[in-house]
């Protein structure tokens, strides 16, 4: 009733005031009809059509390709070595990606010999050692096995070194910082069915991986891994392996660090011993504060970064409501809990699990946030399925030695200033 009143006042409160209300909009609305002809006449309608609907398009391609307006998302290079016929680093551009699959040719590469050309025809994989039968497998042959799909991040065991070694925050993107790790849908062919078809005699404890490029790379894992997680990938995201993903063929160890993830592999050693190649002897041994070593540290820990905003961002506005976004993952399994700070680790809040939370896979966390516009300090905080959490930067610190900087996964830091510039900080 009340409202209805009110209705009435509004129009002029009588059956006339109504009667008056609709002839004069029906007096606008020929006035604006009578406007829209003359605006026809004047310009045709297709002058206010965007031009992309005035002509036909382009031509597709064969290989489908990023827009030209994207092509400043790519892979970022190692900025303090030159990237040699040898030893490069090309790092994921993380802030740019949503989701949790990286694309194909956005995958970090580490490569410490270069990429050799390898004729897939005539690339083989050979298994011998300690085995009742050894096995030698061309690819068309090893084509023919079953293969499973997996969904799983990969991580350098050395991703975050600035953040480990520098005595002050470098101001750097977050692909420059930690883009040392993707996450894609490997295909292969497990390494279980390959050992058991040699057949492993009962003092074979270790395998030795060596793959076919310029350096003989190798590393020693033990048997008991390679059978429960091991895989011959020769897919990736759908697609044959690509050169600096180890084509035609590549080892794949879920969780762990990823120089064990053997690229171009063509030789299984099954040994009693592991043989503590250079890599695993040397570069690939942590070294703790005490001096002691934490030699075949495999699995990667649990670890998050936010994403959105991150470093050398700036947020469009002095202040508002924005969402933080951000990814986590465990080498030990799924990720349990993402907790994030707005006021630097005063107070927490536990952001939400995007769907599906995998195993050893890329899980995106977000959490919506109402920015006031003043100085804000952001962190996120992984807790994974076993209830391993990241330490702060000044714990992992205190656990290895100075110099050390493999299997970082401290908090990531950003500091947003009042004018909204995001910056890498260890406060």
């Amino acid at each position: 009733m009340n409202s209805n009143a009110g209705f009435k006042a509004s129009v002029g409160g009588s059956r006339q005031g109504r009667r008056s209300f609709m002839r004069s909009g029906l007096s606008f609305g020929m006035a604006g009809m009578a406007g829209l002809a003359g605006a026809a006449n004047s310009e045709p309608i297709g002058a206010r059509m965007p031009d992309a609907m005035k002509t036909l398009g382009g031509t597709d391609l064969a290989y489908g390709q990023p827009s030209p307006h994207e092509q400043a998302v790519q892979r970022l290079p190692y900025q303090t070595a030159p990237q040699t016929a040898g030893f490069a680093i090309w790092r994921s551009p993380l802030q740019h990606q949503r989701g949790i699959i990286t694309p194909s040719g956005l995958h970090f590469s580490v490569h410490h010999n270069g990429l050799p050309d390898i004729a897939p025809e005539r690339h083989e994989l050979m298994i011998h050692g300690l085995v009742d039968r050894p096995l030698r497998f061309d690819l068309e042959r090893l084509m023919r096995y079953p293969m499973v799909n997996r969904i799983h991040f990969m991580e350098c065991a050395g991703n975050s070194a600035a953040n480990a070694l520098s005595p002050t925050a470098l101001n750097q993107t977050l692909g420059d910082l930690a883009g040392e790790v993707s996450c894609s849908e490997w295909t292969g062919v497990p390494l279980s069915y390959l050992l058991n078809e040699a057949g492993l005699k009962d003092s074979a404890k270790w395998v030795v991986v060596e793959g076919a490029d310029g350096g003989s790379h190798s590393r020693s894992l033990p048997v008991s891994a390679l059978l429960k997680d091991g895989m011959i990938a020769l897919y990736q995201n759908g697609e044959r392996l690509r050169p600096s993903q180890g084509y035609p063929m590549r080892l794949f160890m879920p969780g762990w660090e990823g120089n064990v993830n053997v690229k171009w592999v063509h030789r299984l050693e099954v040994v009693d011993a592991p043989a503590y190649t250079k890599d695993e002897s040397g570069m690939y041994t942590q070294i703790l504060s005490d001096g002691q070593i934490e030699r075949f540290a495999f699995h990667m820990d649990v670890k998050s970064l936010i994403t959105h905003p991150s470093g050398m961002q700036r947020l469009p506005e002095t202040k508002g409501f924005y969402e933080i976004a951000g990814l986590a993952w465990s080498g030990h399994g799924r990720i349990a809990k993402v907790e994030v700070s707005v006021d630097g680790g005063s107070t927490w809040a536990q952001a939400q699990l995007q769907g599906p939370v995998l195993d050893r896979a890329f899980t995106r966390f977000t959490l919506p946030w109402q920015w006031n516009g003043k100085k804000a300090t952001l962190m996120s905080r992984a807790t994974d399925a076993l209830g391993c959490t990241q330490p702060l930067r000044s714990e992992w610190k205190r656990k290895y030695a100075m110099h050390s900087f493999h299997h970082y996964n401290a908090i990531q830091v950003w500091r947003v200033g009042s004018d909204g510039l995001v910056e890498n900080s260890y406060a």
